[in-house]
């Protein structure tokens, strides 16, 4: 297995993405190492949210939040999963699983931020964040979640069980116009190519490839028993508990009952529906999405 380094010239005309590169080297398992790439935007003595992307984006999803939560106080915490953006990709899609993409993540967030934050999920990102939450509750000081789950097996929908398919093996792969056509906003050309950037060859997309092949959907999969485990620490979790969902999203938009009647600090609080708001709801709502945050972060006493 190789290491695959993102070429920085593939990133040199990304539009509205004026962030400086942070990297952290991790420890990706059985004797390899990799950098993680991050944003770290605001002061570092602002309290922190930790912005978490999925599959196949990367933090230039948070372009549009980031000005926003920095200008209302906070510090803004974007990574790249390893396997997309800027981060280092492991080039063997059998490589990833579950619990290593935790693992990754967890390693980064003690390592740059490891007091109480505040956390914004998405997709993958909530499939993550959700479970850490679930495990670390003490960590978190409220959530906003958005068009993601947190899965224990079951019986998958028809429209998920096509996307895992069209992801493992489908040589027409092409990771920008996934993205446009899983949003309701029309992207620049320059968009799509930043969405395409960080894959130039087959062997670049073996994370984007394997993450739907992870989700715990079915019964026996690997990752329900370690989900079924963190819900116990995220249905007591009883800190702010935001969901707004894009309901033009047709995987995952009518999802959040599952989160907010399970959720003890999802109570009383005012989740919503985004209209005009598909699956990528950063692209689509960024502005509603930013200020959930806001609020919930007031509301939990986190950010004045």
């Amino acid at each position: 297995m190789q290491i695959l380094k993102a070429d920085p010239a593939r990133f040199a005309a990304i539009p509205d993405y004026p962030f400086a590169e942070n990297w952290l080297e991790i420890d990706l398992g059985d004797g390899f190492s990799g950098r993680m790439h991050y944003l770290d935007e605001g002061p570092k003595d602002a309290p922190a949210v930790l912005l978490f992307h999925g599959e196949p984006s990367w933090s230039f999803l948070y372009r549009k939040m980031i000005p926003i939560l920095v200008e209302a106080g906070f510090r803004c915490l974007a990574p790249d999963l390893i396997g997309f953006g800027k981060s280092d990709t492991p080039d063997d899609v059998g490589f990833y699983s579950y619990d290593r993409h935790v693992s990754w993540l967890k390693q980064w967030r003690d390592a740059v931020a490891p007091g109480p934050a505040a956390l914004f999920c998405q997709d993958w990102g909530g499939l993550l964040g959700l479970r850490i939450v679930g495990e670390e509750p003490e960590r978190f000081t409220c959530v906003v979640a958005s068009n993601t789950v947190l899965p224990t097996g079951g019986s998958p929908s028809e429209a998920f069980l096509l996307w895992r398919e069209f992801a493992k093996s489908s040589p027409d792969f092409k990771i920008g116009e996934l993205l446009q056509r899983s949003t309701a906003t029309e992207l620049t050309p320059e968009e799509v190519a930043a969405y395409d950037a960080p894959f130039p060859d087959e062997a670049s997309k073996a994370g984007a490839r394997a993450f739907p092949q992870l989700v715990p959907v079915e019964d026996g999969m690997d990752g329900i028993a370690q989900n079924i485990a963190a819900w116990k620490g995220l249905g007591a979790f009883d800190k702010p508990f935001l969901t707004l969902f894009g309901e033009d999203d047709p995987v995952l938009g009518k999802n959040g009952p599952e989160l907010y009647e399970n959720i003890a600090g999802a109570k009383g609080q005012p989740h919503g529906m985004l209209s005009d708001c598909g699956h990528f709801c950063q692209e689509d709502r960024p502005v509603e999405l930013a200020q959930g945050v806001i609020d919930t972060g007031k509301r939990a006493g986190f950010l004045k």
